[in-house]
């Protein structure tokens, strides 16, 4: 069984994930502006609409989980004893790899595009590009977030692991 803190600590990662992931949809989904008439959106580059959608996914996990971490911390034990604690385990590593990939394609495809077409982007153009920084910088706190998540839950899992495997 965890302690009170671990418990404390897992639920503000947590809340702290879902509030990083929730401000990088947010801002992602309003990145646009206009300009001689033409009209671009995130939506426009695809792997935008990728850092979005990752995003997105990790919150809608995160928010799934607030509600078993907050009773585990108010009753210091699972709601659901079978399961939860693997789904803990394997979710948290795959929402940390789906937003690894996030910030790496937010963060790839923004700074190539400023690097190549610096010259020529409208100021307008390069507050675009900013933005989708700013989101996959935020997407980053997410994912460092839910990496720490990651160590905690396999040292959780393995702490109250009947089976002694060959490391233990």
């Amino acid at each position: 069984m965890a302690t009170p803190a671990i418990l404390k600590t897992v639920l503000f990662l947590r809340v702290f994930t879902l509030l990083a992931l929730a401000a990088s949809v947010v801002l992602m989904g309003l990145n646009n502006f206009t300009e001689d008439g033409i009209k671009a959106r995130f939506t426009d580059l695809i792997a935008y609409r990728y850092v979005f959608a990752t995003g997105a996914i990790g919150f809608l996990y995160t928010l799934i989980q607030i509600p078993f971490a907050v009773y585990n911390v108010v009753k210091e034990k699972r709601w659901i004893r079978n399961g939860l604690q693997e789904f803990d385990f394997y979710g948290d590593k795959v929402m940390a790899f789906l937003l690894a990939s996030g910030v790496g394609v937010g963060f790839g495809v923004s700074f190539e595009l400023k690097r190549v077409l610096g010259d020529v982007l409208s100021r307008k153009s390069k507050k675009f590009l900013d933005m989708g920084n700013i989101s996959a910088g935020l997407l980053l706190v997410g994912f460092v977030s839910m990496a720490l998540l990651c160590i905690i839950s396999s040292n959780r899992r393995s702490s109250s692991s009947p089976i002694k495997g060959f490391f233990k």
